[in-house]
């Protein structure tokens, strides 16, 4: 059974396929032995959320339940319980700035799969779990790849209105 995946967009100039969004997900979850995550089964059955913000929205975050206001990429919620819901939250932001002439939609799915592999169970505190977690990101980009499931993000000009 697949679990429900809510897609949330709070940047207003982010545009993007939130089925695509889905689907990559998925594919994401449907290769977890490929990815090679830890033993902990991600939120299995419980929903799992994926909010791409602003980095003024992702800094807020990161300073009320982190303690530390700095910007940051990604940021996730693992569930208090395997029936609990989880979350990645996203920042297209730092994904624009990281790569503004090149690949966004690569850099904006990368935090996304990093968060993924988070709530999986990597961690990037040290170093040896960090280059595991580098290696799982480029399993993960290289599947998406593979399957056709990196989807197209892109920003709105920013005197354009909705």
């Amino acid at each position: 059974m697949k679990r429900p995946i809510s897609i949330r967009r709070l940047h207003p100039r982010l545009r993007l396929d939130r089925r695509a969004v889905i689907r990559a997900v998925q594919v994401l979850e449907a290769n977890r032995a490929a990815l090679r995550v830890p033993g902990r089964d991600a939120g299995s059955s419980a929903e799992l959320s994926v909010v791409f913000l602003t980095d003024a929205a992702l800094a807020a975050l990161h300073g009320s339940f982190l303690a530390d206001p700095s910007p940051t990429d990604v940021i996730t919620f693992p569930g208090p319980s395997p029936e609990a819901g989880e979350e990645i939250c996203v920042s297209a932001d730092a994904a624009r700035r990281q790569r503004p002439r090149g690949d966004f939609s690569s850099e904006l799915m990368l935090y996304l799969a990093h968060g993924w592999l988070h709530l999986a169970g990597h961690d990037d505190r040290a170093p040896a779990p960090r280059r595991a977690m580098r290696r799982a990101e480029a399993r993960a980009l290289a599947l998406l790849r593979r399957a056709g499931a990196i989807p197209r993000f892109s920003f709105q000009p920013s005197s354009a209105r909705r």
